[in-house]
């Protein structure tokens, strides 16, 4: 399939020549084109999980019979299925499971609260979810609040390899509540049972272009949506990802630290890999030792992650000597990524024998993830490079669909493959969102404030609803926190606008100092100083707040709503 955009403006198609203006993207669904590249990839690993090795061959066989098992239970083309895990095989087989039988899985985070549980079940109209054996007992609080008809409880152990198993099941399974297994409560195990014993049909023939996976908005404003993506969604992305890395990416090495239900995690890190003949390095739960010895031990090609995760690991202690010579690409998402984070990253990598740079992307949920990526051949400062192939970007006067000319800034407004489908059951939000322009298209209007130069790079400057308005004055947090992050003692930094009588807001910052710095009168004394000397005076912080941490979201951003 390809899509004609020929009066779509686009100045970086003839920029960049070795990446490909248009593509031809699969008109299968994800689970055919995944087990069209396991046919073809038999025994090669296709996942890596605490140290074992999943073949694509036995990945397509768990696929079939985890799809036979949903139809066996009940779930037909149409249904959709909470799916409440971490990176862990199980997760894997039922998203693509599901969609072979015509289901949509609706992933969501394992370590949500009750009542987000519920509002997700009620979101996406769920009557059947699948989580793990540690999560039963939020499970039951759940179901007092919101019947589920089939709850599927899922063990790590089910998928580890020996004697890792033993461990898992003696010193951590056992402290769980015992899974009392009913009419309406059922173990992996036996749900697998039912599908072995299962010989009727069961594979449905879906749409491309029709709903296969419903994402959570990162709720971080506002209420926590659907957003419907399709197989084309998931399938475009996967081929625009395989193009713009300008590597070889077959048999590549992914690490999946970037969670299953974060359209990063799923279309990055494991679609596209699976969909490309790659190997998916699952990783169910990060810390600095364990991430820093799977790098050492399984040696990836491709790393990707939010800031939070690369300031990580400019830190991490477990990591010094490694040799990172490995690294084809590495990529930043999901979050502003600051200059000078992005410096100290690229010393790092340099420092460790890695021959790449950090590479800034930038995407929403309802585009999947990454829709725009800086170029391996040209980086500029502060910039989020260049759109995908067949993704198209223009920047619009906020709250219409007029486009403004080169420089100046705007609201982000997108279009192309993965674009989503919908939030649902939210129309106002739909009409507001997707919006047909004067050319014919529909424009996914992000709500992000952003520029583009006359070579096509994007610059994103804020979230428009983070943005401060300070006596008159537009005042961007991100740059601010540029700034602050210039000044040797700050490690991390984050800036919001506080209510204030005479300015509607004034401007507050919240900073962690970096190793070796103590929270002196003199070390505050030369971050105001810094600030002073590159910050207008309308935009000065009132206040610079020292705290051990920063909270965030449960995907690694930083979490400005919780600050005050």
């Amino acid at each position: 399939m390809t899509f004609d955009y020929s009066n779509v403006s686009a100045p970086w198609l003839s920029s960049y020549g070795d990446v490909p203006a248009h593509l031809d993207y699969s008109e299968k669904t994800m689970s055919e084109a995944v087990l069209e590249t396991a046919a073809a990839e038999g025994d090669f690993p296709a996942m890596t999980f605490m140290g074992r090795k999943i073949p694509y061959r036995e990945m397509a066989e768990n696929i079939e019979l985890t799809a036979r098992s949903f139809y066996a239970l009940g779930v037909r083309p149409g249904h959709r299925v909470l799916v409440c895990l971490p990176n862990v095989p199980q997760a894997i087989y039922c998203l693509y499971g599901l969609n072979r039988i015509g289901a949509v899985p609706s992933m969501v985070h394992p370590l949500s609260a009750v009542g987000e549980l519920v509002h997700f079940l009620n979101e996406a109209s769920c009557d059947v979810a699948v989580t793990l054996d540690q999560f039963y007992a939020k499970f039951l609080e759940v179901r007092a609040q919101r019947p589920i008809s089939k709850l599927v409880i899922a063990r790590v152990s089910e998928e580890l390899p020996f004697p890792l198993n033993l461990g898992q099941k003696l010193m951590t399974e056992r402290k769980f509540p015992k899974v009392v297994e009913d009419g309406g409560t059922v173990t992996w195990r036996s749900l697998l049972k039912l599908g072995r014993g299962y010989e009727g049909k069961y594979v449905f023939k879906k749409d491309f272009c029709s709903e296969a996976v419903v994402l959570f908005s990162g709720g971080t404003t506002g209420i926590t949506k659907g957003i419907m993506l399709s197989d084309l969604n998931f399938n475009s992305l996967a081929a625009q990802t395989a193009a713009m890395s300008n590597e070889d990416v077959h048999h590549c090495k992914m690490l999946a630290a970037m969670p299953v239900f974060h359209g990063f995690g799923l279309g990055v890190c494991i679609h596209t890999v699976l969909f490309i003949g790659g190997t998916s390095i699952l990783v169910p739960r990060f810390n600095v030792k364990s991430y820093a010895n799977l790098i050492r031990k399984t040696r990836p090609n491709f790393i990707a992650g939010v800031p939070t995760l690369f300031e990580a690991i400019t830190r991490n202690e477990y990591l010094d000597g490694a040799d990172l010579s490995c690294l084809r690409g590495v990529f930043s998402g999901g979050d502003s990524l600051t200059v000078e984070l992005k410096k100290k990253f690229d010393k790092f990598l340099a420092d460790h024998n890695a021959r790449i740079r950090v590479r800034e992307g930038y995407g929403t949920t309802e585009c999947v993830t990454a829709s725009c990526l800086t170029p391996y051949n040209k980086e500029k400062e502060g910039s989020i490079g260049i759109p995908f192939p067949d993704t198209y970007y223009k920047i619009c006067k906020p709250g219409t669909c007029d486009e403004i000319p080169y420089g100046e800034e705007g609201e982000i407004c997108l279009t192309g493959p993965s674009m989503m489908l919908g939030y649902i059951n939210h129309e106002d939000e739909n009409a507001n969102t997707l919006r047909r322009h004067d050319d014919g298209h529909i424009w996914l209007h992000t709500g992000d404030l952003g520029m583009m130069d006359d070579e096509g790079f994007i610059y994103f400057r804020q979230r428009i609803k983070r943005m401060i308005v300070t006596s008159g004055y537009n005042v961007y947090p991100s740059q601010l926190e540029n700034i602050l992050e210039g000044h040797p003692a700050v490690q991390r930094s984050c800036v919001i606008g506080v209510p204030d009588p005479y300015k509607m807001q004034k401007v507050k910052a919240f900073v962690v100092l970096a190793k070796g710095w103590e929270n002196t009168p003199e070390t505050m004394d030369s971050i105001m100083e810094h600030c002073r000397k590159h910050i207008a005076k309308y935009a000065m912080p009132y206040v610079i707040e020292v705290r051990e941490s920063l909270p965030t979201t449960l995907v690694g951003k930083v979490a400005y709503t919780q600050l005050s």
